[in-house]
């Protein structure tokens, strides 16, 4: 750490050292370091006041530097204002005056050069609020004629080229903010203007505890905001103050080197700037004001001053990293969050701020046209006189006399603390006003609980030697009295009387202000005839039929909730899929609520259609890209973007991320994005593609390369494995057709040798679809796993292999089937009743998704009705050779042909022969029925072309003669059997 800066000493504090010192001697017994740190702190404050260019000392979001920093504007008129600021948001802040605050000035970067790429991306804020000096000080160098506004902190880049968060111990994490409002920042990095908080966790517990106060925010306001906020403390008494309590937390700043560093730097570099820019215009330093943090103004480094040390620092360049800037919505508890404050603490300086400006009768800053502000009350004439308070305020010192103040600081010192006089009606009112919002709440609050508040803040003011109950005091006094064992509500009362207070401003940035991804959203779904800039969910319905124009709106929208957080875009009716398009829609649309992320997403792009195309290809190009994740880019790009030739490039990408893999993790997906991607094709486009063809091939081969790889590997699952068989399955014809070789899948079937059972069960379902493994044996092996004790306790990860094997080979199912029934019907109690809830948390885990095919074919299988189970014989049992002997088995008196309800009701019957064209009558009841046989004579094309179809080459049999029975076919064509059997099973 550099040292101090050697200055000879002036005699305007030496009244304040001599009673430091005898103060230490008292306490120490002696000079010690006691005295080293008390005359050290009158240095730093003789120090700053003596500086040339007024430093003006602020606490971030403070009324009391607010108010003063309002004051000192209208008395000194500085032509120059210097502010502690990243110097590259300088352009945004002309923005501030489109917006309603409170809102965060930010600088984005997605895309870096230079910095760690896990950092991505990289967000810096700095929020702003009304009740803050640094707006006062904007306001007025913006709107008055002849005032520049330089702003001389570090840029953003800096904030991460001086990042220590490497040297920062790992267990020091802060928790993300609760809730959506306190979560607007993101997880941006906070850039406030006077961070002023002890840094010594000792001395922040001894303040406290003394203070009688539950936290830094409540002694702030108790010791600092209210004496110097009062309009009895003058400008030098308020810098004075401000420079000491500065140089306080500075000199017992624990030993963290990092941070110490990083501060000392940021002063080094501010007035370096400030140097350059009087060298550069040369503005005299006595027409300049320095708007800084107290921590800062006190500063010891080498550079301070503008006769400082030159040349002794040097500024980096930037890094590559192309930043972006906006401004986005903040809140009073988005500040809070960020900044470690007191929950309600912005809220309650707000309302002080009112409420001083009130009593002062001080007219702040505000800029031209700012949104939800009054006119501004700047000056037109710049020697206008200053306002008159209700305290007289000290006499602004002439110019060029900024380093002539007198000790203003002893006087203040000295003098006991001016005790408020109890305001009754303010409290009273404030009673009141609670236990109404309670009773709306759900609390059974009434008038005695109002005068309970009421007399137990003025109880706890007293308790912790205040006349006057603060904020914190009522709101202490509240909890107490009103809030019992539980919260009947969403609120409780501590957050009631937060919201009293003032709520939770949220800002808002105005349509100018937008980039121009935001404004162009909103103007393209201006026909939903919505206020979409306003908080809240609103509902939006789209007709596309009577509407044609909507399905614009409709694809923002969908590309909004592609790009966008969960809940900004919401779809309640309709869905958009490949080749489907929805013909009404009904949406809940936040947008206003979620602008941050739509004011980030604008710094991508200035069309959600750039943004979009960025995205996909940084997700399919990224160097964790698998296969399934480009199918995915593929597929989102035909969904929203409707364009071949990203689809096409995305999809060539993915032929060359499928050849470089070697693992099969991502096949489940894979599978179900290539089906769904080449049924679209077919039903969309006259030929495939070329890269969905070329995709197909080498899916096959890779596949087959894989598949004895993934059976023996044990951390391949089984619904790896059957998702691989189902590409290969499914895709044969395509495969096959486009030059691929079936041996290949044969020889990596035969090839395979799984020790899984479920594997196992998945290998012999590959092989009957195959045909090298007959259906039989299939059945025959299921029933010896039955049979033998040592396997029994693994049959259910067998049953859990067929399950999967539906995937790929979907005729199983009555296979599948059999094997469950044959377990239920064949184990002992003593063995089933143990098995069971193996079976079925196994089916439930591996198998969840196919269970219902398994259940549709069960309930084609079983009998519909009780009744009927009993003569119910199950289909494995019927003999192979002859799958309809069950059928010929049922007595014919016994097969429901409902003849009667026929005969008793013909003219439906006749009706449909009238349709056909039968001219025959009824046939009389004693002579057998001959089905179809006078249709097939009326028309005989269609038996002819079955014929020629099948190589018949006999004729019609004539008239008389009987029917032909069709054996001598079934003689010339054995194979017609077996193939009417597989296509009836099929089906």
């Amino acid at each position: 750490m550099s040292g101090p800066q050697e200055s000879t000493e002036s005699t305007s504090f030496a009244a304040l050292r001599g009673q430091l010192q005898e103060a230490a001697a008292t306490f120490a017994g002696g000079p010690d370091t006691l005295e080293g740190i008390l005359l050290g702190m009158v240095d730093d404050v003789d120090r700053a006041v003596r500086e040339p260019l007024e430093i003006f000392p602020v606490c971030h979001h403070s009324p009391a530097s607010a108010l003063a920093m309002a004051r000192r504007l209208r008395e000194k008129q500085p032509k120059v204002v210097y502010l502690e600021l990243c110097e590259d948001m300088a352009p945004l802040l002309t923005e501030l005056r489109n917006c309603r605050l409170p809102v965060a000035v930010q600088a984005f970067a997605g895309d870096i050069d230079g910095f760690p790429q896990e950092w991505a991306p990289l967000s810096v804020v700095a929020p702003i609020t009304e009740a803050s000096a640094e707006y006062q000080a904007i306001a007025y160098a913006l709107d008055t004629p002849g005032v520049e506004l330089v702003l001389v902190d570090r840029s953003s880049d800096h904030v991460f080229q001086w990042d220590t968060r490497d040297e920062q111990d790992p267990e020091e994490g802060t928790e993300p903010p609760e809730g959506a409002e306190a979560a607007l920042h993101g997880e941006a990095v906070g850039v406030e203007i006077g961070d002023l908080r002890p840094r010594f966790a000792e001395l922040e517990e001894h303040l406290l505890r003394h203070g009688k106060v539950r936290h830094w925010s409540e002694w702030w306001h108790q010791y600092v905001e209210v004496p110097l906020g009062d309009g009895a403390a003058g400008h030098d008494t308020y810098r004075q103050v401000m420079f000491l309590i500065g140089s306080l937390f500075r000199r017992l700043a624990p030993g963290d080197g990092a941070r110490l560093r990083v501060d000392e730097d940021r002063e080094r570099y501010m007035w370096t700037r400030m140097r350059e820019h009087l060298s550069a215009t040369g503005t005299d330093p006595e027409d300049c004001l320095y708007v800084c943090g107290a921590f800062h103004a006190a500063s010891r480094v080498e550079e301070f001053g503008v006769r400082g040390g030159s040349g002794t620092f040097t500024i980096t360049p930037r890094t590559a990293t192309n930043w972006r800037y906006g401004l986005i919505p903040s809140s009073h508890a988005a500040i809070e969050a960020q900044f470690g404050l007191a929950a309600g603490s912005v809220s309650i300086a707000a309302t002080e701020w009112a409420k001083s400006l009130k009593r002062t009768r001080v007219r702040p800053y505000r800029l031209d046209g700012q949104a939800g502000t009054g006119k501004s009350g700047r000056k037109k004439s710049a020697a206008a006189p200053a306002v008159t308070t209700t305290a007289a305020p000290a006499v602004p010192a002439p110019a060029g006399a900024a380093g002539a103040a007198g000790d203003e600081l002893s006087g203040f010192l000295r003098r006991p603390p001016v005790l408020d006089a109890l305001d009754e009606a303010e409290l009273l009112g404030w009673s009141v006003d609670i236990v109404r919002a309670a009773r709306r709440s759900g609390y059974l609050a009434s008038t005695a609980d109002a005068i309970a508040v009421f007399e137990t803040s003025i109880l706890l003011a007293g308790m912790r030697d205040r006349a006057k109950p603060t904020p914190y005091d009522f709101q202490d006094a509240a909890v107490t009295c009103i809030e019992k064992d539980s919260v009947p509500g969403r609120r409780d009362v501590r957050r009631l009387v937060e919201i009293m207070m003032g709520g939770d401003r949220i800002g808002q940035v105005g349509y100018e202000a937008l980039p121009p991804l935001a404004r162009d959203v909103y103007d393209r779904l201006e026909p939903l005839g919505l206020k979409l800039r306003q908080r809240g969910v609103q509902r939006a319905l789209l007709d596309m039929t009577s509407r044609p124009e909507l399905e614009a709106c409709s694809d923002v929208l969908w590309m909004l909730r592609r790009l966008m957080p969960h809940g900004a875009a919401r779809p309640i009716m309709g869905e958009r899929r490949l080749g489907e398009r929805s013909i009404q829609e009904s949406w809940d649309l936040a947008l206003g609520t979620h602008q941050r992320a739509l004011i980030e997403l604008g710094y991508g792009g200035v069309t959600l259609e750039q943004v979009l195309e960025q995205r996909l290809r940084r997700d399919a190009y990224g160097p964790r890209a698998t296969t399934a994740t480009v199918l995915a880019a593929v597929e989102d790009t035909l969904l929203y973007l409707r364009g071949r030739r990203l689809a096409d490039e995305l999809g060539t990408h993915a032929l060359k991320v499928l050849a470089a893999e070697r693992s099969v993790d991502g096949a489940p997906e894979v599978l179900r994005r290539a089906r769904a991607l080449l049924a679209y094709y077919r039903t969309s486009e006259p030929v495939l593609p070329a890269w969905i063809e070329s995709f197909v091939k080498t899916g096959y081969a890779h596949y087959c390369t894989l598949l004895p790889t993934a059976f023996r590997d044990e951390d391949a699952t089984v619904g790896q494995v059957a998702a691989m068989l189902g590409f290969l399955f499914s895709m044969e014809s395509l495969a096959l057709s486009l030059g691929c070789d079936r041996t290949q899948l044969e020889l990596a079937v035969a090839q395979s040798h799984p020790d899984d059972p479920a594997k196992t069960a998945l290998l012999w379902a590959a092989q009957v679809q195959l045909g090298t493994l007959p259906r039989a044996e299939l059945r025959a092996r299921c029933d010896a796993l039955l049979d033998n004790p040592m396997v029994v306790p693994a049959y259910p990860r067998y049953l859990s292999g067929f399950v999967h094997a539906l995937e790929p080979v979907p005729g199983l199912a009555d296979v599948v089937v059999e094997a469950v029934s044959n377990a239920f019907g064949r184990l002992p109690d003593t063995v089933l009743l143990p098995w069971l809830p193996l079976l079925i948390t196994t089916l439930r885990a591996g198998a969840a998704d196919l269970a219902p095919l398994l259940i549709r074919e069960a309930g084609r299988i079983f009998p519909g009705r009780l009744a009927e189970l009993d003569g119910w014989t199950p289909p494995w049992r019927v003999t192979e050779t002859d799958p309809f002997a069950a059928r010929r088995a049922i007595p014919a008196a016994e097969v429901p042909r409902g003849l009667a309800l026929l005969t008793a009701h013909p003219e439906a019957c006749d009706a449909v022969a009238g349709l056909l064209g039968c001219d025959g009558g009824w046939a009389p009841a004693g002579v057998p029925a001959a089905p179809g046989a006078g249709l097939l004579a009326a028309h005989p094309a269609t038996c002819g072309a079955m014929a020629e179809l099948l190589g018949c080459d006999g004729v019609w049999a004539p008239a008389a003669g009987a029917p032909a029975s069709g054996a001598a076919l079934m003689k010339r064509h054995p194979a017609a059997p077996m193939a009417v059997e597989a296509l009836l099973r099929s089906v």
